[in-house]
């Protein structure tokens, strides 16, 4: 079929659908909903057989809905209507949710169901929650709607009595009473509002939007410690007492500044924070031997929405170094559970007083952990993908000598979104050697996403590990250890070790990693430094989520027209 994907932006789900669409054979296109003409037009271009929006914030036009099926992908259970459905079922404590498939009407979310699937709900962020629950179950009910489509079977309208129409969760109602709410009720109001709109609150007298929640232990606060106190601060986040124990709030969106963006909290109120105690600790970056020797090392860090800031990546690379330290066999890098790495944390460098500086100073940080991981020879080391990799998040795994992913994650191994970044972590070396059946470049030219089963025939992946729908995700991990397990007593082991050491010896004579290093941030110097300001300009739209003005021309195929000829 001919699809067109109406959204407010290329966000994860969307690309996801993307994806899987396209290797089901249809052949898609992408409009940004900026308004009714320009959708319009798009249709009138592209002449779909189905329109499907998986994320909007307004209506279809009529115009179009009225002409062109149009299929709404909405992230709740049958009857659910509203803009806040995830939401508000993440705030009532819902067990069951689920995704519905449903055609646009005069009514929003009001048409005929053409597919729907419920999940169990996790304690989790809205964000994650999005990213991987719903996700998936998006994938399953558009597939099996297009099939239906194809079949001829109608859609069925739910009951009249099934229906649960509830507003926009507004911020009285996500309100934190910080003196009577209990740390599992303020956990539930900041996941319920993660990604957006945060919780409207304040700290240190400032007015502001917390994200980021995580629940202390118990060592953590002290026993005499009164509600609504800030009490320490621990690597950019802090610790606020709730009415029976405390939270650690890792970001914030000051409302005082304008053009302020999301922030560590520790960045967002520098001095502020600089006055509290430190308490000892990472809840970002963990270390797990397996196995009755410690053959396998797990190296977690699980940093907010994947972004890598340099302090982040200096922390990494302390925190690798003391791996190798171990007497693991295999190491593996497991990211976190909804990113891997994004690469470069662009808030932060946003924020700094010359994002320039800042940039650098970033860039060789993450080189710095990705020269770490190839310059390791005496083990073997693993990339594990629970989630996308995007940038230079992606170029790090790439840095290891095996990148074994969990099926659907998605990886975006290009820079030029970003402002036509020309990218480091090495990526003039990994990648020439990963991609064998096609031509480097033509890789890092393509601006689309592509799912773990593609990155493996291209070469990036090396193993994908499958998962059933309704499968728990938290399988993934233990999988990847047991085979690591494996590879690491294998009889063949210490000759690969071996066989690997004496391969980047022979590439370092050939030629050393630090003139891939230093050719790479000569370029890099020019994005940063350079006359061209489309890095800073890309930046700043996307850390301040700027609408955008038009869709991008990778995506909206429907507007490439064949040159001119001699004679138009």
């Amino acid at each position: 079929m001919r699809i067109l994907l109406l959204t407010r932006s290329f966000n994860s789900l969307t690309q996801r659908l993307f994806v899987a669409l396209n290797d089901d054979g249809h052949t898609l296109s992408v409009e940004f909903d900026i308004a009714d003409s320009v959708t319009e037009e798009a249709v009138a271009l592209f002449a779909p057989d189905v329109v499907i929006a998986p994320f909007m914030k307004r209506a279809i036009p009529e115009s179009v809905w009225r002409s062109h099926l149009c299929l709404v992908v909405h992230p709740g259970i049958v009857g659910d209507r509203g803009p806040s459905a995830l939401d508000w079922a993440i705030s009532d404590g819902v067990t069951t949710w689920g995704v519905t498939v449903l055609q646009a009407e005069a009514e929003l979310d009001a048409g005929p169901v053409w597919a729907t699937r419920c999940f169990p709900m996790r304690q989790a962020t809205k964000s994650s929650l999005y990213r991987n629950e719903v996700t998936e179950a998006a994938v399953v009910c558009v597939r099996e709607a297009l099939a239906k489509l194809d079949a001829g079977t109608a859609p069925v309208r739910p009951p009249a009595d099934a229906a649960r129409s509830l507003p926009l969760l507004r911020q009285a109602q996500r309100h934190i009473d910080w003196t009577r709410d209990s740390t599992e009720t303020v956990l539930c109001k900041l996941n319920a509002a993660d990604g957006v709109p945060g919780v409207l609150d304040a700290l240190f007298g400032v007015p502001c939007h917390l994200f980021d929640g995580r629940a202390a232990t118990a060592g953590d606060v002290p026993s005499h410690a009164a509600p609504d106190t800030v009490l320490a601060r621990r690597h950019g986040a802090v610790l606020r007492t709730t009415g029976d124990g405390a939270v650690w709030i890792g970001h914030c969106r000051r409302d005082d500044q304008a053009e302020a963006v999301k922030l560590p909290v520790a960045l967002a109120f520098p001095d502020e924070v600089a006055a509290l105690p430190h308490l000892p600790g990472d809840d970002e970056i963990r270390y797990a031997q397996h196995g009755a020797h410690g053959e396998v090392g797990v190296l977690h860090f699980a940093f907010y929405n994947g972004a890598m800031s340099t302090t982040q990546c200096e922390r990494l690379l302390a925190a690798y170094r003391a791996a190798l330290r171990t007497p693991a066999r295999v190491l593996v890098l497991a990211g976190g559970p909804d990113f891997f790495s994004n690469g470069i944390h662009l808030n932060v460098i946003e924020a700094a007083g010359s994002p320039a500086d800042e940039s650098w100073r970033n860039i060789n940080a993450m080189d710095d952990v990705c020269e770490a991981i190839l310059t390791t020879t005496d083990r073997l080391v693993v990339a594990a993908l629970q989630g996308n990799a995007g940038a230079g998040g992606a170029f790090l795994a790439f840095t290891a000598d095996a990148v074994w992913a969990r099926d659907g994650v998605l990886l975006n191994p290009h820079y030029k979104n970003m402002g036509n970044l020309y990218g480091s972590e090495f990526w003039t070396y990994t990648l020439p050697r990963r991609v064998t059946q096609a031509a480097p470049k033509a890789v890092m030219q393509n601006r689309l996403p592509i799912d773990a089963r593609q990155a493996r025939s291209l070469g990036l992946v090396d193993v994908v590990i499958e998962a059933v729908f309704d499968a728990d995700r938290a399988q993934f991990l233990p999988v990847v250890i047991e085979r690591a397990l494996a590879w690491a007593a294998a009889p063949e082991f210490e000759a690969q070790v071996s066989a690997k050491a004496r391969r980047r010896a022979l590439d370092e004579a050939a030629k050393p990693l630090a003139r891939y290093r230093d050719e790479e941030l000569a370029m890099m110097r020019r994005n940063f430094y350079g006359f061209d300001s489309s890095y800073h300009v890309a930046r700043s739209y996307f850390v301040r989520k700027t609408p955008p003005s038009w869709t991008p021309r990778h995506l909206a195929r429907h507007r490439d027209r064949p040159p001119a000829g001699p004679n138009a």
